[in-house]
């Protein structure tokens, strides 16, 4: 199977299952989960979760609840704008400026009380936290197709605000956990920790982190449509 099967087999299986949240339909995107919020408390009981000051994390239906329990346990979250497609691609969520968490911590909320950040204004990444439609109990992912979350950590991996230390965690239904050899290409971000509503996978990874941005891989329509890809290539 193909990345795209992959992707209809979960989609299909959460909405006939009746696991599938708002928004719906589930297809064509991360698809929120029932027990997304348990997921997130199993995530806070991690390691990786404590040592953690500063967050890059997707802005997601099923990972809403991440980011309220990071903001009201003082952490810092960078949010990249929908497509990067600002001059300054991430708003950042310091917890100390903000009054409401459970606005601040939407898509249309963080746009508002979200600071605009250049990447080099940006500080170093203690854990990111991505969104998903299927995973490997090894740490490999399927996104939705569209690449800008391995792009995001590419330009951060460029950078130096990551590194090949950096924790990449997810949360998922159980049933986008797939039992197959997903075959992940080299731009795609491997996941060190596979949270669900019932279990913790370590994952490890034994899978290569990306070293930063695969240039070949970007058409100049791509970059052109990306103003922080411009900036960096010149």
């Amino acid at each position: 199977m193909n990345k795209e099967s992959f992707r209809e087999r979960v989609w299909d299986e959460l909405e006939e299952s009746g696991e599938a949240r708002f928004p719906y339909p589930p297809h064509g995107r991360i698809p929120n989960f029932a027990g997304a919020g348990r997921a997130a408390d199993r995530l806070a009981e991690t390691d990786a979760w404590h040592d953690a000051e500063v967050l890059k994390a997707n802005p997601d239906s099923p990972q809403l609840p991440v980011r309220r329990a990071a903001l009201r346990a003082g952490k810092t979250i960078y949010m990249a704008v929908p497509r990067l497609c600002d001059a300054k691609p991430f708003f950042r969520l310091d917890p100390a400026e903000i009054d409401d968490y459970e606005s601040a911590t939407t898509i249309g909320g963080s746009a508002e009380v979200g600071v605009p950040v250049d990447p080099e204004e940006m500080a170093g990444i203690d854990l990111i936290v991505s969104g998903s439609v299927a995973v490997s109990e090894t740490g490999a992912r399927i996104g939705k197709g569209e690449g800008y979350s391995d792009l995001e950590y590419a330009v951060c991996r460029e950078l130096g605000l990551v590194d090949g230390e950096t924790p990449v965690a997810t949360t998922v239904h159980e049933r986008q956990v797939i039992d197959a050899d997903l075959a992940p290409d080299t731009h795609d971000v491997p996941l060190s920790l596979v949270v669900t509503p019932e279990r913790t996978i370590r994952a490890g990874t034994a899978l290569k982190y990306p070293t930063g941005i695969d240039w070949d891989a970007l058409t100049d329509e791509r970059i052109a449509e990306i103003p922080v890809l411009e900036r960096l290539r010149s």
